[in-house]
């Protein structure tokens, strides 16, 4: 088991949606050099601010986050940029660690890495037969890259990392911006602007069918945190919670919770995205003990409620 509270631990992505509840998670266990890097100070594009970073703090471990990411809406709009500013910060993270000799690097990669027609649950052996959903797979490609990378490095130079991959995040202090929100937030706001507005429906891309799986954000960094004390094996890891729902009855659900009783128009001229997404989770279970425990009912109903109470904080944070 890696002592965290003894290492200097560097956070990309420290301030966002997941990193900002791992830094918190971190902080409670008694991790106090914690390296939580802003844009403004490091722009992790360029080598010579990552190289700046690590002379001045020396982590030891580096667990990255960063990522420029977004629904499919975004990734439609973004990909040359999604490709490359994904691509370019986790090769050059990780070339930065096995210069530096860092104990522990930690890659998040992404569910979308995984082929479009993938048997369910995804196995993470099925990762390389065949080619993303087209709409995220700039996104989704420059991800498994960074794995291959990690692969090569410790193969060549002993670099001990770990490559996790997360399945569809929810909870609170998520993207609720309908510009780059993924699916859970942007129905959440929907629906509770509809309400506020008196509005009788509202309208969301596809027709319902894909179904996802969802991990609470606090599960997320308590399997982050797992892998990172405990797991120093090539092979990736899904973290998810095993569950499947169709976008259907998640809308459903997201509709009674926010009170909204009007109908739901759903527009087929627009991309379903991957037509299914579940995940095995039992690498993760059985390298390093993590199961989630969150119900997904529960975890819904903590991100509606925090939506809720929050929307001036995150109308005033997009208005910047």
């Amino acid at each position: 088991m890696r002592d965290l509270p003894a290492k200097r631990i560097a956070v990309t992505g420290g301030h966002g949606f997941l990193g900002s509840h791992l830094v918190e998670h971190l902080r409670l266990m008694g991790c106090r050099n914690l390296i939580v890097p802003t844009h403004r100070e490091f722009d992790l594009t360029q080598m010579d601010s990552i190289e700046r970073m690590f002379h001045e703090y020396h982590p030891e471990v580096l667990i990255h986050l960063a990522a420029a990411v977004g629904g499919i809406g975004a990734n439609r709009l973004n990909p040359g940029r999604f490709f490359y500013e994904n691509a370019i910060m986790g090769i050059q993270l990780i070339e930065a660690a096995r210069r530096h000799s860092i104990e522990k690097t930690v890659i998040l990669g992404t569910i979308c890495a995984y082929p479009k027609f993938t048997a369910v649950p995804f196995r993470e052996v099925d990762l390389w037969n065949g080619y993303p959903e087209e709409t995220n797979a700039p996104y989704g490609i420059a991800k498994k890259a960074l794995l291959v990378q990690c692969q090569a490095y410790r193969e060549q130079y002993g670099l001990n990392a770990i490559f996790v991959l997360p399945v569809n995040l929810y909870g609170p202090r998520d993207n609720f911006d309908l510009k780059s929100s993924h699916v859970i937030p942007a129905i959440i706001r929907k629906c509770v602007e509809a309400v506020d507005q008196n509005r009788k429906e509202i309208v969301l891309w596809g027709d319902g069918s894909p179904t996802r799986e969802f991990l609470y954000v606090e599960d997320a960094v308590a399997g982050i945190i797992a892998a990172t004390q405990h797991y120093e094996k090539a092979d990736p890891v899904n973290l998810g919670s095993g569950m499947e729902i169709s976008i259907r009855e998640l809308a459903e659900k997201v509709a009674k919770l926010t009170g909204f009783c009007g109908r739901i128009v759903w527009d087929t001229t627009k991309p379903n995205g991957q037509p299914r997404r579940c995940l095995d989770v039992s690498r993760a279970e059985m390298e390093f003990g993590f199961r989630a425990t969150t119900a997904f009912d529960k975890g819904l109903g903590q991100t509606v409620a925090w939506y809720l109470a929050n929307r001036a904080r995150v109308a005033h944070a997009e208005a910047q």
